[in-house]
């Protein structure tokens, strides 16, 4: 069986280095915001080209605490791509903002920038675009959107580590960026974590005392915060595998090369990449047919496992049952007709030609 991702041998390959850190982290009898996390909370904040960096415990966290910090709340509007994971939308939601769902460009998947302008309300306080499957949002007439309006442009970057636009990364496009390290991220940890990444002195500020109870000493308190720190052990496990972060993402360049070069099955639309392959860091290879749950039966059958991201939108999730009644036909499209097939750094060159000779072969 050819695995979707072996999460066991991305990890082996940095095996001593991991728990050596690990070890030093036991060994010097602090696990809470100490050396660890200002090392690679530094380390993160230069690979994204931003001022500054705050590690937090998961990635729907950091974009939560971003709409925390810029007081958007009860009676604000926030534009978020109606095609993304429900993290997005619940980073809006749990501030007791109002999350306006904007389709997609069909060819991207990503924030479609046409769209935005006409959702626009005088409660808009910002647009969240999210770099979804690792291709960085169209951002020059966002970001023209947002001056134009006076908006905060938040970056959703969970799935777009290293992710260029332009020459800038990922992380540093906004005014704001969240990330989330779950093991399965492109740069994941060993459990949970995220950060923030911002430009913003008077923001990062802030959201150091929000992450930590709202207090930048202890006992004294500034604002209602939470919990929701970047463990020690975590932040070192990152701070090695950061190292490894583009090799990786090379590894992933190439094996999408592979697949659009040589899929060429009729019945499979292939990923549009916006501009230059090379900024593109393939979290996810996802192709889309009409014949969705029958070819990913056929491809089990034939020894490769897939995944759907996602199967069900935002609009139609029990959770916002008051968006039940909604169409959003593009999004709706894409979740129907979405398979992601196996995408890691630790996949071998006869893995990604066996998953193109059966994909060809399909009927």
């Amino acid at each position: 069986m050819i695995p979707f991702l072996d999460l066991k041998e991305i990890n082996a390959q940095y095996a001593d280095e991991l728990k050596s850190v690990i070890n030093q982290v036991i060994d010097s009898g602090w696990y809470i915001l100490g050396k660890s996390v200002n090392e690679f909370e530094e380390k993160f904040s230069s690979y994204c080209g931003t001022k500054y960096c705050v590690g937090v415990a998961n990635g729907l966290d950091a974009l939560s605490l971003i709409v925390k910090a810029y007081e958007i709340g009860k009676g604000d509007e926030v534009i978020v791509p109606s095609n993304t994971y429900i993290a997005s939308v619940l980073a809006i939601s749990a501030n007791e903002a109002t999350p306006v769902l904007v389709e997609p460009n069909i060819n991207t998947y990503n924030l479609d920038p046409t769209k935005i302008e006409s959702n626009i309300t005088e409660k808009t306080k910002a647009i969240m675009v999210v770099h979804l499957y690792g291709q960085s949002c169209d951002m020059t007439p966002i970001l023209e959107i947002a001056r134009k309006y006076n908006l905060k442009v938040i970056e959703d970057c969970a799935q777009a580590h290293g992710a260029f636009y332009k020459g800038k990364r990922a992380g540093n496009l906004g005014d704001a960026a969240g990330f989330s390290f779950y093991p399965g991220k492109n740069l994941g940890v060993l459990g949970d974590g995220g950060a923030i990444t911002t430009n913003d002195e008077e923001l990062y500020t802030k959201l150091v005392a929000l992450r930590n109870y709202g207090s930048h000493k202890k006992y004294e308190n500034l604002y209602k915060g939470t919990n929701s720190r970047l463990d020690e052990i975590h932040a070192a496990v990152l701070t090695v595998k950061l190292d490894f972060l583009d090799q990786e993402n090379s590894k992933r360049r190439e094996i999408a090369t592979y697949y659009l070069n040589n899929i060429t099955n009729k019945k499979i639309v292939l990923p549009s990449v916006e501009s230059d392959i090379q900024n593109h860091v393939w979290h996810l290879f996802v192709v889309r047919t009409e014949e969705r749950d029958r070819l990913q039966k056929y491809l089990l059958a034939n020894g490769i496992q897939t995944l759907i991201h996602y199967p069900i939108p935002p609009h139609k999730q029990d959770a916002y049952a008051e968006w039940n009644h909604l169409t959003y036909e593009i999004s709706e499209k894409i979740h129907k007709e979405v398979l992601s097939l196996p995408m890691s750094p630790v996949l071998t060159l006869d893995e990604v030609k066996q998953v193109v000779e059966v994909i060809n072969k399909y009927e």
